[in-house]
């Protein structure tokens, strides 16, 4: 059986030392906005619209290295990780994964405001380094918002 793979991207966004998670409710976990690439797409173009589309909210890339380009090419924003989750698993065999391009952001306010057809408001939970580390979230959520968290405060 072939394992099929799409390109996603997430964007942890950070405010006053939390970020936001929601139930998500096809896979019944807490996560951050995020979502597939779309062909037209950069996954961190991906992530900033999953985020906008899905809080509300306008964030702001935190990035981390140097700006280099020319007439032809230029440095894309680089994603803090490169994660491989399994979607679908059948016993042994994954059925589908994602190749997910992890970014890290802020953004000015926790007032949620999603999109029609998103998840509403009080499906969202801000998490401090505290909460994450209480909550009942996969370890590599957890581990994500804290670094994000701690990028954010190292950024101010």
């Amino acid at each position: 059986m072939e394992t099929t793979r799409h390109f996603t991207a997430t964007l942890y966004i950070v405010n006053d030392g939390a970020t936001a998670l929601h139930a998500h409710p096809g896979l019944g976990i807490r996560l951050p906005p995020g979502g597939h690439v779309d062909r037209d797409e950069l996954p961190h173009e991906t992530a900033l619209r999953e985020a906008r589309e899905e809080t509300g909210l306008d964030p702001t890339l935190l990035t981390d290295h140097r700006e280099i380009g020319s007439e032809t090419a230029r440095s894309l924003p680089r994603p803090r990780h490169l994660m491989l989750a399994d979607v679908n698993r059948f016993g042994d065999h994954v059925g589908h994964q994602h190749i997910d391009h992890v970014y890290f952001a802020t953004v000015e306010t926790r007032r949620l405001e999603p999109a029609d057809g998103e998840e509403p408001a009080d499906a969202w939970g801000w998490y401090s380094r505290d909460g994450l580390r209480a909550a009942d979230v996969d370890a590599d959520v957890c581990e994500l918002g804290l670094e994000a968290i701690e990028a954010a405060a190292v950024a101010d």
